[in-house]
């Protein structure tokens, strides 16, 4: 897959994450669109490092698309860990 596919394959994994962790984050689209694009490429990684699959089969592979997601959901978790810290020291 080239570098667009994946760039969109990020943006709509992003989405589809921000989605199923509806709530306030402290990043704007933006934020969601970088979120997602690391997140699909981090999700392919570890499908590829703990199951052996590789995940990134192609683009209208399923296992593509639930890869990139997962992927997108650890990291909008870990973003709102780090964030939520760091606005809660600057009000303290």
């Amino acid at each position: 897959m080239g570098i667009i596919a994946w760039i969109f394959i990020g943006l709509l994994a992003g989405i589809v994450a921000k989605v199923l962790l509806p709530g306030k984050d402290p990043g704007g689209l933006i934020i969601t669109m970088l979120i997602g694009i690391a997140g699909g490429l981090l999700g392919g990684w570890l499908g590829k490092v703990m199951f052996g699959v590789d995940s990134i089969d192609g683009f209208f592979d399923l296992s593509t698309w639930i890869a990139a997601i997962v992927g997108s959901l650890i990291l909008l978790v870990l973003f709102r860990l780090v964030s939520g810290r760091t606005s809660s020291r600057r009000r303290a």
